[in-house]
């Protein structure tokens, strides 16, 4: 009999599959690698809506959570996951400076907004205005996050790779049963779904309102650049090494599913020309779901019937950041019946 069993190894699945570890719960997850948002996620930290100049919500809390959690990842996994990146806004307008200076006077954004303009000096660089600096800001490698973490869970016989089947859940009194596709049986205590944008195939919790957001990116080769900080204007572009940059990403609210489009495709160089003045190849395009809400906060709680039967979800574009706060707060919730803030209980939306 396991504590938990976990549907899902994204960045919702490992945080709570940690929460866990460290409180000596026994547990196995359970995924089939078909939802990619954590994999071919930017994977930037960051506190600041760059759009508007605002602190996203809890950002200094979550936080304060996530760097630790990712630290302590690194040192348990013997991997460099946390790169310090510098972040440029570009502006385009003397309107803009003006409002990143009042931004940068307010409380809550003043650590995070240097007051100073700095003026561009690439040549191939369409940047008058110059930008403003976005301060304690990183890049979270995710892909090798889970690439890592599902080969030491395969090293302690805490993974199965198969796709989830709802008809093989049985639910009990005091635990659930699954029967997976090569005859086990698992017995948990409690099972936790935390399947990204997959939740909308989850016969348990697919009421719950999520939307999901297609984001894609391209990968530019431009030999030219020499850019190694980060840049906001219209899309992000990152340095990516070797002359490479990652470019995006768009938000597609029709089409869910992961294949590259053509109209993302010429959206994101339309943006990238507006940019950057020099020559370039396109060498791959990639595409996920992220798993959003409609009031854009996280999914977490427990099912309004079945009560051995929980939610981790919705973490948007900012899954690096929220998932070990959100994390934290079901297990609290699970074990120790803290309660959930309001703001992300999935009771928000019980009929």
């Amino acid at each position: 009999m396991l504590d938990y069993l976990i549907v899902g190894l994204g960045l919702a699945g490992i945080s709570f599959a940690e929460q866990l570890e460290k409180n000596g719960k026994s547990h196995s997850v359970i995924s089939d690698d078909s939802q990619i948002s954590s994999v071919v996620a930017g994977g930037l930290y960051n506190p600041v809506i760059l759009k508007r100049f605002t602190l996203a919500w809890k950002a200094k809390e979550q936080l304060d959570r996530a760097i630790p959690f990712y630290t302590e990842l690194e040192k348990k996994l013997g991997i460099t996951l946390n790169q310090k990146l510098p972040v440029y806004r570009r502006f385009a307008s003397v309107a803009e400076q003006n409002a990143w200076f009042e931004a940068a006077d307010k409380p809550g954004l003043q650590m995070f907004l240097s007051p100073k303009i700095h003026p561009n000096t690439n040549p191939h660089i369409n940047a008058p205005f110059g930008y403003g600096e976005v301060m304690g800001i990183g890049r979270i490698d995710t892909a090798l996050l889970i690439t890592s973490y599902k080969e030491y869970l395969r090293k302690k016989q805490m993974f199965l790779a198969e796709r989830f089947d709802y008809e093989n859940l049985q639910i009990g009194k005091d635990h659930v049963r699954y029967f997976s596709r090569d005859g086990r049986e698992l017995r948990a205590r409690r099972i936790v779904f935390a399947e990204g944008f997959g939740m909308k195939q989850n016969p348990f919790f697919r009421d719950l309102p999520m939307q999901g957001s297609k984001g894609e990116y391209l990968f530019i080769r431009a030999p030219e650049l020499h850019e190694e900080s980060a840049i906001k204007s219209s899309v992000f572009v990152i340095s990516e090494g070797e002359a490479t940059y990652r470019v995006g990403a768009n938000y597609g609210r029709d089409d869910k599913t992961n294949v590259p489009t053509e109209a993302a495709r010429n959206e994101l160089l339309k943006k990238w020309e507006d940019l950057v003045r020099c020559d370039y190849e396109i060498v791959d395009q990639i595409a996920g779901v992220r798993p959003t809400v409609k009031d854009r906060r996280p999914l977490v709680g427990r099912h309004p019937e079945h009560h051995r039967l929980y939610v981790l979800n919705g973490f948007g574009s900012r899954g690096v950041i929220i998932a070990p706060y959100a994390a934290e707060g079901l297990f609290e919730y699970i074990e120790r019946n803290v309660t959930l803030p309001a703001s992300i209980d999935s009771a928000r939306f019980e009929r």
